[in-house]
């Protein structure tokens, strides 16, 4: 596979448009939205990247069908979504199934490959650049760190409708030399907050609760566990990180 290989007939991608800034973008993703027959993209990914689509010679535009969800009510189903990609992938068509961040981090990518591997349908992950790591670049700040962060945990408290915990459990104390990030932590902030604090996580733990990374509406909230209010957030979508490796640059 080469970055400037044309999207092929018949091949589903499920690509990763990072946080939300083009420039972000990889070479791989920038050349399949040139190239590509139908793109099906999440509500998150931005009219800047899509505009992109069009932005190359190309013989034809692409179809862009949006197949979004937010806070949990769907424009279309996840079984929406297969079908469209067994449709036109299935009619010799290209198909880019694009998600922000990176699609293997809570994308339901598991859900998608699963689909494709039963119907026989050829596809290519393309990684993304997942907010986390735009969110510490942006701020300066590492996720890591030798004297103070040897572990990172990705988390959500958005979860299956049969799961009814707010925020990720774990067994014994909260390891102290580990990142917390939490995706889609809904707008619950002090609750949540108040359940990590009797998880385990120190209540005067660093944490920086994110609006619209790399956008030019990006909200930062600077805080600690115990001081984490609601009405300081900003609005959706927030991505929320927590730990001493958390510090002003």
């Amino acid at each position: 596979m080469s970055a400037n290989d044309p999207a092929k007939p018949g091949t589903v991608y499920l690509a990763g448009a990072g946080p939300g800034d083009p420039g972000l973008l990889t070479l791989r993703a920038l050349h399949l939205l040139q190239t590509a027959d139908v793109i099906l993209p999440d509500d998150l990914v931005s009219d800047e990247i899509l505009a992109l689509a069009t932005s190359g010679a190309r013989p034809h535009p692409p179809q862009i069908i949006y197949v979004g969800k937010r806070c949990g009510q769907p424009r279309i189903t996840q079984a929406g979504i297969h079908d469209l990609m067994l449709e036109h992938a299935g009619a010799g068509k290209s198909v880019l199934r694009l998600k922000s961040g990176d699609p293997l981090i809570f994308g339901r990518a598991a859900e998608e490959i699963a689909f494709l591997t039963e119907h026989n349908l050829p596809f290519e992950i393309v990684p993304g650049i997942t907010t986390a790591l735009a969110v510490a670049a942006e701020l300066k700040t590492p996720l890591t760190d030798r004297s103070s962060a040897s572990k990172l945990i990705f988390a959500t408290a958005h979860h299956a409708q049969d799961k009814i915990e707010l925020t990720p459990k774990w067994q014994g104390a909260f390891p102290p030399d580990a990142t917390l990030v939490v995706y889609m932590p809904g707008r619950r902030f002090r609750q949540l907050a108040d359940e990590l604090i009797a998880n385990g996580i120190a209540p005067e733990t660093p944490c920086v609760a994110v609006s619209k990374a790399s956008t030019p509406e990006e909200h930062v909230l600077r805080a600690t566990v115990a001081t984490l209010n609601d009405d300081a957030v900003g609005p959706a979508p927030v991505i929320l990180l927590i730990g001493d490796a958390i510090r002003p640059a």
